[in-house]
């Protein structure tokens, strides 16, 4: 008996993903589901296709010669159900974005809005993670990464803000009590608030002025993962307890409402905006073209 159709994409899901969560995330199955569709498929093929241990799910041998023979004939099969859309109306179908938080606060919030009411057939998925990722093993179509971040081999158009700067900023009550940083290494005398990526990297304050790059390591008090909890950092800023540095655009209504004050502007590191980036395929599923339609027309 020939394996099930929905048993090998749940395969395929998982393998991707590296995991059951995360393939349930992804794909809006259960990872219980998942479990139980793999299960049936090893069962059926009478192999083992995924190791599986407490911290990560792995490809056998012959369960990575099965994902290299299924890719291109699931991926013509959904190129070929796209090709219905050119019946319709409008565009349909899902489509899937892998983004870092602060591109899912600062770029996408303003777009997503309109783009669902021009496009309402389309059902947008946002996976935010900042970690470097294979778009196409994550199972997702497109992505925004800043410059260095890009894989290579993809499409890249601007998206959102061509400039951006990392600020700086404290309380008027943690200055009052504090001081006032007049220089980037006056920040190794102060409580700064600063993120720390899932593997304990910290990564560094960068400040630039008048051709000269300072790059400093200062004490916190606060350490805290990118993404939901950034919140955290900003409420504790506010509260006065330290100094956070963090996108402009991310802390520009405190700073818009005097809740935190400017430090060492001049210093303010710009950078160059982010891009969305997709693979080159021959065809391009409905919902993308549509998002980078979309996207294009706004930076235009």
């Amino acid at each position: 008996m020939s394996p099930d159709f929905n048993d090998l994409a749940a395969f395929l899901s998982v393998a991707r993903a590296k995991g059951f969560r995360d393939a349930a995330r992804i794909s809006g199955v259960s990872a219980s589901g998942l479990s139980a569709a793999v299960a049936r498929l090893e069962a059926r093929l009478e192999l083992r296709l995924l190791n599986r241990t407490t911290r990560s799910v792995t490809p056998t041998e012959a369960g990575q010669r099965l994902i290299e023979r299924l890719t291109p004939v699931l991926d013509e099969m959904e190129a070929a159900f796209d090709v219905l859309n050119a019946f319709r109306g409008r565009p349909a179908g899902t489509l899937r974005l892998n983004v870092p938080a602060s591109a899912a606060r600062i770029i996408l919030a303003p777009l997503i809005p309109p783009f669902l009411k021009l496009y309402p057939d389309i059902r947008l998925e946002v996976v935010v993670e900042d970690s470097f990722v294979d778009l196409l093993a994550a199972g997702c179509d497109a992505g925004i990464r800043y410059d260095e971040r890009l894989e290579q081999d993809m499409i890249a158009i601007p998206i959102g803000p061509r400039t951006q700067r990392f600020a700086t900023a404290a309380a008027p009550s943690y200055m009052a009590e504090r001081g006032r940083p007049l220089h980037p290494r006056d920040l190794l005398d102060h409580a700064c608030l600063r993120g720390q990526f899932a593997g304990g990297a910290k990564p560094s304050w960068d400040f630039e002025k008048d051709g000269e790059t300072i790059r400093v390591d200062p004490p916190a008090p606060l350490l805290v993962r990118p993404g939901s909890s950034i919140d955290l950092a900003i409420g504790a800023a506010v509260a006065g307890v330290g100094i956070i540095h963090i996108f402009e655009d991310m802390i520009r209504p405190q700073l818009d409402g005097g809740l935190l004050e400017p430090v060492l502007e001049p210093w303010w590191q710009e950078f160059p905006g982010p891009f969305l980036y997709y693979a080159g395929r021959r065809h391009m599923p409905a919902p993308l073209r549509a998002f980078v339609d979309f996207v294009r027309k706004g930076q235009g």
